[in-house]
């Protein structure tokens, strides 16, 4: 069987041979990664505004952006919704960038409602595998369970845990990457690139 297409292994060598050119660079990123999360989880409330600020930049830019495009589309279907989810971009942009202490107890609320959904949606993803009998559902029953337990515990610091909650979680998530992106550059560094 003939493809016009690359051949997977072809596809597979050009990414290894490119890992192995660059392993450097994802050291470096993960490296960097690692510290700014052990920054975040020694400092969350710190890490915590940091974020709130970059939720700002990106709702305000976002709706500039949106409402400029909006202009130049005006004739297109859905003008008035375009229009008005740009100015709400640009309203919380720029309430966020106010005042990003106000906006903690908001966002961490926020927060605390992902993990009540992401909890929920896991335990049932993992009871729907438990019927159709795949191994290692229990796992995901244990993680849409600690989703739950951390709502709780946000929730129930509520308004103290706005202050960290936040800053914490992307130290974590940050940790998690940097140690991913370190492991991945220093297995690239050995591998042959053939």
């Amino acid at each position: 069987m003939s493809t016009n297409g690359p051949d997977i292994t072809q596809i597979q060598r050009a990414v290894a041979k490119s890992l192995h050119e660059h392993w450097v660079l994802y050291l470096v990123e993960g490296i960097v990664l690692l510290v700014l999360g052990a920054g975040a989880i020694i400092i969350p409330p710190l890490a915590t505004i940091a974020v709130t600020i970059v939720l700002g930049w990106l709702f305000l830019v976002s709706g500039v952006v949106g409402l400029v495009t909006t202009f130049w589309m005006r004739a297109a279907p859905g003008f008035w919704w375009a229009l008005i989810s740009a100015v709400l971009g640009i309203v919380v942009g720029i309430m966020l960038l106010a005042s990003p202490l106000r906006a903690l107890v908001p966002l961490t609320i926020l927060l605390v409602a992902f993990f009540i959904i992401e909890g929920i949606t896991t335990i049932m993803f993992a009871l729907e595998h438990k019927r159709e009998i795949s191994g290692r559902w229990g796992w995901m029953l244990v993680s849409g369970i600690v989703d739950l337990i951390l709502a709780a515990i946000i929730f129930a610091g509520l308004p103290g845990t706005a202050a960290w909650a936040i800053g914490l979680l992307v130290g974590i998530n940050m940790i998690f990457g940097g140690s991913a992106l370190t492991a991945m550059a220093l297995h690239a560094r050995n591998a042959a690139p053939s």
